[in-house]
């Protein structure tokens, strides 16, 4: 009843045939909430679908707004969100809209004048962001009537993740969908009474505009107030009941193994047998499905269905490898496919998908033993290194999906990375000698990467048709076939193939680029520190680990507050590459503790240096004291303070593009009773997990991660520990015998000798290990009891991996 569409029908008296303005499709039973970034609508094309869920007609927009995207234009003054460090929030500063920031001052203004509050959030590399600022926030008219009406405030989501999460909800819950822009209208007291999401600037067909929406409301506003408060009332209230997680009356949570088998069956059902992943478009990658998917088929791996997961993962990570969705020119992955296919991709690329598809290449890499997948993860990180890294050792957010085609031009999706034939084979004139038939490079390479004349990009994935005539890359055929098309051999084709993939990069480096979102945050530098260490030590590259090690100490250097204890959430790229802060400092979330926290742990067994893991004993003992619910279990996602205001106070309680923050601290508190052997980490993470039962319960393919951190807690955890000098041979091929096999539920620990270690004062039982024979020796211990000394890395191979 309070979706913009039913509540503009029904409280407005506007006709509710084909308004379709907020979300009028569900995602399948089996899939709630998965997809965090998508609220597909019935009826729009596969673009359409992600990026709003107020577009449910095929029907061109209205073109509202003209022109490229400038940043500021000589003729207009500044508001203040000119003050601001987030890119998004600068993206806005010349709109002719009075924009507050998320805060106190906006808050007091909404109750002296009795105003709603108009919330919109977005974020810097998002298209439809860019489409609604265009067409509606340039707009002198609707500037007008959002600075006078209404108590204007816009929040970048990455900043501000609680007060995303908190109207995200309250929209998913009355319009079933979600995604960005997000618009929320608030009551002074900040409880929301209608949301929405992208709105096309005026009436259409099909769909009501955003002037009307905002006349409608201004109406209500001023004829039925009360009942407006009182209904928005109602929906908090409903909304703290259904959002609440609590151990209530459960002393334990639920079995491991049949929450395993639900999952998987879940995932079974829904699986794209032809090309991988888990719906039909648009698909995301979902690494903490592709996870769970390895961990099922470890601890099920004589079983039909083990083989049956272990399948399922590395068929979606090759078929997302050989197309679109990946940057075969300039490495890394685009955000999510518009198709089955993998092949058009929205062309965003996120850095907390490198992070995580960085780790789950490393891992198919462990599992299968073919270089194919660790070639892609070297890939990944190659891009990261090149286009996301600051040179003190952070990491950037994200590059956008629009760019201009050319200097001066307005910005187009996927403009940076889309080819015309004619482009390709300019670039590759040369005659290839030996083939069976005339053939230049470029005609090899527009083979077998799948480029057209007329382009390869249908009418249907490019509803706005700015990609008429443009090819996406997407490996065809393998080399073998390839190969054989043309009677060459296999190495030559690889050789000319990425010839030419290097002429396209050098080629692509004189177009505009897209815009980068230099913002640096704590969560996914958490992340990203994971990849680097993760990748580093299962393929053994020093250098890897080096670049982790580097992304740790930007994070306690620029975003770790000593005095206090507390993770900054954000920081900024200044001039001259100088890391500057926001005044005073945004604070940290959960998920900033618990990826960071994750990042360490991994540094920690790719480096075997100590100060990583004291470091991270500390920032979970300030992840508990600052967001723990000791009445009712689990963690809340923000501070107490920090959302004081916010109607709600949320635990995050779904796996989706980035995992659950508590899922991700169950996992955690797992290995830090690993580390130190302190029962309280236990019985915490018994605790969440029990407070998360329910939820577990209901639709476990929606907690993939915390399905598997469950199946963890209930086996037993391997210690394996490599008594050894951390720079002899010896224990570095120990070290590097534990990496390359996959083992999830344990932990990696160095013991030197030195009774007087951080490692030996929490783990007594160290000091009773021994070298044998001086030589670095492993031990794996589980349930209290260790196995006999071992020098061999073979047999600590076959021990480990039987």
């Amino acid at each position: 009843m309070l979706s913009v569409r039913a509540w503009l029908g029904r409280a407005l008296l506007l006709p509710r045939a084909g308004a379709g303005l907020a979300a009028s499709r569900r995602c399948p039973r089996v899939w709630p909430q998965i997809w965090p970034h998508r609220s597909p609508s019935g009826g729009s094309s596969s673009r359409d679908k992600d990026r709003s869920v107020t577009v449910s007609s095929s029907v061109p927009m209205p073109a509202g707004g003209k022109g490229s995207r400038p940043s500021s234009t000589p003729q207009r003054v500044p508001n203040r969100l000119i003050h601001e460090k987030s890119p998004y929030l600068l993206q806005h500063a010349y709109n002719p809209v009075d924009w507050y920031p998320w805060g106190q001052e906006a808050f007091d203004k909404a109750r002296k004048e009795n105003k709603p509050i108009f919330l919109s959030v977005g974020y810097s590399t998002c298209h439809w962001c860019h489409m609604m600022e265009e067409e509606s926030f340039q707009n002198e008219e609707i500037g007008r009537l959002l600075s006078e009406d209404f108590v204007s405030v816009k929040v970048d989501r990455e900043e501000r993740p609680d007060v995303d999460k908190v109207y995200m909800t309250f929209v998913q819950a009355t319009s079933s969908g979600g995604g960005w822009p997000m618009n929320v209208w608030l009551t002074p007291n900040l409880q929301p009474f209608v949301g929405g999401t992208y709105f096309p600037p005026e009436d259409g067909l099909t769909r009501v505009g955003f002037r009307t929406v905002l006349l409608r409301i201004r109406e209500q506003w001023k004829q039925n107030k009360n009942a407006l408060l009182e209904n928005s009332q109602r929906v908090t209230t409903a909304l703290l009941a259904r959002s609440e997680i609590s151990v209530g009356d459960r002393q334990l949570p639920p079995s491991a193994a049949t929450m395993n088998s639900r999952c998987f069956q879940q995932l079974d059902e829904g699986y794209d047998e032809e090309y991988g992943g888990f719906a039909e478009a648009p698909k995301f990658p979902t690494p903490v499905i592709l996870s769970f998917l390895f961990s099922y088929w470890l601890s099920h791996r004589l079983t039909q269905d083990g083989s049956r997961a272990q399948q399922m993962a590395l068929h979606t990570l090759k078929m997302m490898a050989n197309g679109g969705i990946r940057d075969h020119v300039g490495q890394g992955f685009h955000r999510y496919s518009t198709d089955r296919q993998w092949h058009v991709p929205h062309f965003e690329k996120m850095l907390y998908d490198q992070a995580q598809l960085a780790v789950a290449y490393s891992q198919a890499f462990q599992i299968s033993g073919d270089e194919f997948y660790s070639d892609v993860a070297k890939d990944i990180l190659q891009y990261v290194t090149r286009s996301l890294s600051h040179r003190s050792g952070g990491f950037y957010s994200a590059e956008d999906a629009d760019s201009p085609p050319e200097r001066g031009t307005r910005p187009k999706e996927g403009a940076y990375y889309v080819w015309t034939a004619n482009e390709v084979q300019q670039l590759l004139p040369e005659p290839v000698l030996g083939a069976t038939e005339p053939l230049t490079s470029g005609q090899l390479f527009m083979k077998h990467y799948g480029l057209t004349e007329a382009g390869n990009i249908s009418s249907g994935q490019d509803p706005k048709g700015e990609l008429q005539g443009q090819n996406v890359l997407t490996v065809r055929y393998s080399l073998e076939l390839t190969a054989a098309r043309f009677g060459l051999d296999v190495e030559g084709v690889r050789t000319l193939l990425n010839t030419g993939l290097e002429k396209l990069f050098q080629a692509r480096k004189h177009r505009p680029k897209p815009h980068l979102d230099s913002k640096m945050l704590a969560a996914w530098n958490g992340l990203m520190v994971s990849g680097y260490a993760v990748t580093g030590a299962v393929l053994g590259q020093d250098k890897l680990i080096n670049y982790a090690t580097n992304g740790a100490k930007f994070l306690k250097r620029h975003m770790f507050d000593v005095a206090s204890g507390r993770l900054m959430r954000t920081c900024y790229t200044g001039s001259g590459g100088t890391v500057e802060h926001s005044n005073p400092p945004c604070w940290g979330f959960l998920e900033d503790y618990a990826f960071v926290v994750r990042g360490l742990l991994d540094l920690y067994e790719a480096s075997q240096e100590s100060a990583w893991l004291e470091w991270a004993l500390r920032l979970q003992d300030t992840q508990d004291r600052l967001f723990w619910d000791s009445q009712g279990g689990g963690y809340f996602c923000s501070e107490a303070e920090l959302g004081a205001g916010l109607p709600l106070r949320l635990k995050d309680d779904q796996d989706g593009a980035e995992p659950s923050a508590n899922s991700v601290s169950a996992h955690n508190l797992l290995r830090l009773h690993g580390f130190t052997g302190h029962k309280d980490w236990m019985d915490k993470c018994v605790c969440l997990l029990t407070a998360f039962s329910e939820r577990m319960r209901r639709v476990p393919v929606a907690l993939p991660e915390m399905v598997r951190a469950l199946s963890a807690q209930q086996q037993t955890l391997k210690q394996i520990v490599i008594c050894g000098d951390r720079q002899a041979k010896d224990t570095k091929a120990l070290v590097q015998c534990v990496h390359s096999v996959y083992i999830p539920n344990k932990v990696l620990i160095l013991a030197d000798g030195d009774p007087s270690s951080f490692l030996s004062r929490q783990l007594p039982f160290l000091s009773t290990l021994r070298r044998l024979e001086d030589q670095a020796t492993a031990y794996v211990c589980e349930n209290q009891a260790c196995s006999m000394p071992i020098t061999d890395p073979c047999e600590l191979r076959k021990l480990l991996h039987p």
